[in-house]
């Protein structure tokens, strides 16, 4: 594998992907620049606010990126770079982009409403119930997630005098490491914050804007680096994220969401600048032309960590063998395509499409470059983390790595330290990139936060009902409907399942997930076939993501009935011991159902003679 070659040619057919294939959607949807979008038509000041496209673009990055598109490409790379790389750049440009650009297009055309109201209107009223009530319940499980991973890289673990010198040392580095994150992050929030209300109403060059927001976030950084002072435990900095979501998600867009955010994507195009220079760096002086990932490693795939000559590495002091952490295991089909997610197509990014960015986007012209484009951008960061973790790969496969992310910092550190000139820049380099994916996860907490806002509200709202018309109501509907007891449910619940387990259930993340994006391209498919538009394009991403999810949720189902008849000691073993294989199962059951259920009831709606008169 020649990490340059295989980078320069995605980057190649990614960008044809862009031109072609996603201006040939824009056409066949009937993409309007003069039509008015709902940040205009339902301008409030708060969630509907009419943003520049570079703004916009760096919100949704940052919201849609997290940890997914470098943790599922390296985890699914023991099935090898070929499989992975073929579903990042096929799924990316003919499942994902078209997902996430459907799914804008579509909120764009219903006010700004989710996807859940483009299925009340085009399917019927309890399919848009069934589908706010799991989307909420994934999003609790996505800020549980998320604020439990920002929460360790910010806190500090106490240091005890039964620690020896090594594991004290280690202890006094990580801690350093995570107070420096933790300081930056803060300094973040507060900047933004500043630089929202300066910006606010002012007509600002964007040349001007963009030095301006670079030099910010090199401040930032320099002082945070350099001044860690923030020291505070696990449990403390759970209920700090808490707090802070809970203002971040009720608060105007142009407050906190759009200048952190917008703030927080240019550490993310640096990440991405950075990582180019070390691929092609470390390629061009023989480091990277040749690594030692295979190409396919077979169909089934295990995450034993294994030596050189493929033998298991057994842990002698136990007896057991090493786990590798980074690793998934499985068969390659649904397990790839699960697994790799947010790098091929994600159903979180049609929550953030049609939740957050349809609210602020300008004008329809813009749809395609952000949500299509941010699209494959994502799949650029996945193609780069699959060449990070080929470059460290003897390493990774003997299981030498905690998560995924110390494996995507490893691999592009190590490529920088292997130009000439650059030699000592490995520790901090690795740090920046480290700092870069806990900004990331943060943004996408407080943007998660939000959207559970959203779900919850729409839970209670009627058929063509909008969210004021309920409040207006009165009654249990106006106190379930309002913003500020749908947020407070929804911090409440994540946060409580991130201090107390949502590892137990995090297991079904993944397919949930890939749920939502067949249920979304369900719901775009049947409103553009109501509306008498050009819908073929969704027929096989539709189909496809439906089988592998069905399937996924089918082995979890009678693997965990499997538990729950066989030896009582292996079961006591498992997370959370047999309630929590009761409880994946139940899950598991309840998913299937669910998308039976609406899939059923969206053929009878397309196989009607006569058509829904929709929006659009």
């Amino acid at each position: 594998m020649n990490a340059m070659l295989i980078l320069i040619v995605a980057l190649v057919i990614l960008a044809a992907g862009y031109i072609f294939y996603g201006g040939w959607l824009a056409k066949q949807w009937g993409v309007d620049a003069k039509h008015v979008t709902p940040a205009h038509e339902c301008e409030d000041g708060v969630d509907f606010v009419p943003t520049k496209p570079y703004v916009l673009l760096g919100h949704h990055f940052s919201s849609i990126a997290g940890a997914g598109p470098i943790n599922g490409p390296i985890q699914a790379a023991v099935f090898g770079w070929v499989p992975v790389l073929l579903w990042v750049l096929i799924g990316g440009i003919f499942f994902g982009a078209v997902h996430d650009f459907g799914s804008l297009f579509a909120s764009l055309r219903h006010k700004g409403h989710t996807v859940a109201t483009v299925i009340a209107e085009n399917i019927d009223n309890s399919s848009k119930k069934l589908f706010c009530t799991f989307a909420f319940l994934t999003l609790v499980l996505v800020v549980a997630a998320f604020a439990s991973i920002v929460a360790n890289t910010f806190a500090v673990t106490p240091i005890t005098d039964a620690m020896d010198e090594a594991t004290r040392a280690q202890t006094e580095a990580s801690n350093l490491a995570n107070m420096r994150t933790a300081m930056i992050s803060l300094l973040f929030i507060g900047v933004a914050i500043v630089y929202g209300f300066v910006i606010r109403g002012r007509e600002i060059p964007a040349a001007a804007n963009v030095i301006s927001a670079i030099v910010i976030i090199v401040a930032i950084v320099a002082v945070g680096f350099n001044l860690p002072i923030v020291s505070l435990d696990y449990t403390t900095w759970m209920i700090i994220l808490g707090f802070y979501i809970l203002v971040a998600s009720v608060a105007p867009v142009w407050v906190l969401l759009q200048p952190r955010d917008y703030l927080s994507s240019y550490l993310l195009y640096g990440m991405l600048i950075l990582a180019v220079v070390a691929i092609i760096g470390a390629s061009l002086v023989g480091a990277a032309t040749n690594l030692d990932i295979p190409a396919f490693t077979g169909f089934v795939a295990s995450n034993a960590a294994v030596d050189a000559s493929g033998n298991a590495i057994i842990n002698p002091e136990t007896g057991l063998a090493v786990v590798n952490k980074a690793a998934a295991s499985g068969m390659l089909f649904p397990v790839l395509f699960i697994t790799i997610a947010c790098g091929a197509i994600s159903g979180f990014h049609s929550l953030v499409s049609s939740g957050t960015t349809s609210k602020q986007m300008d004008t329809e012209a813009h749809a395609q470059p952000i949500a299509y484009g941010g699209m494959l951008l994502e799949c650029v960061l996945a193609v780069i983390s699959l060449c990070a973790v080929g470059f460290v790969w003897a390493t990774y496969q003997a299981g030498g790595y905690a998560s995924p992310t110390a494996v995507f910092a490893s691999g592009l550190s190590q490529m920088l330290a292997c130009i000439p000139g650059l030699e000592n820049v490995e520790s901090l380099s690795y740090s920046l990139l480290i700092l870069a994916v806990s900004a990331f996860c943060l943004t996408s907490l407080d943007t998660a936060t939000r959207l559970g806002r959203y779900m919850f509200q729409e839970l209670f709202t009627g058929m063509e009902e909008t969210v004021d018309e309920a409040r207006a109501q009165g009654g249990i509907k106006a106190v379930l409907c309002n913003p500020y007891v749908a947020t407070i449910v929804t911090v409440i619940l994540g946060v409580g399942l991130g201090m107390t387990g949502y590892s137990i259930i995090w297991p079904l993340f993944g397919a949930a997930n890939q749920l939502l994006a067949a249920l979304a391209l369900l719901a775009v498919c049947v409103w553009l076939g109501n509306a008498g538009r050009n819908n073929k394009m969704f027929y096989v991403p539709l189909v496809f993501m439906m089988i592998v999810t069905l399937t996924s949720l089918a082995q979890t189902i009678f693997a965990k009935a499997t538990l729950l008849m066989g030896d009582a000691t292996v079961l006591a073993a498992q997370a959370g011991g047999a309630a929590g294989v009761v409880a994946q199962l139940l899950i598991a059951i309840l998913l299937v159902v669910l998308a039976i259920i609406v899939v059923i009831k969206a053929i009878k709606v397309a196989l009607k003679k006569e058509k829904k008169e929709v929006a659009f």
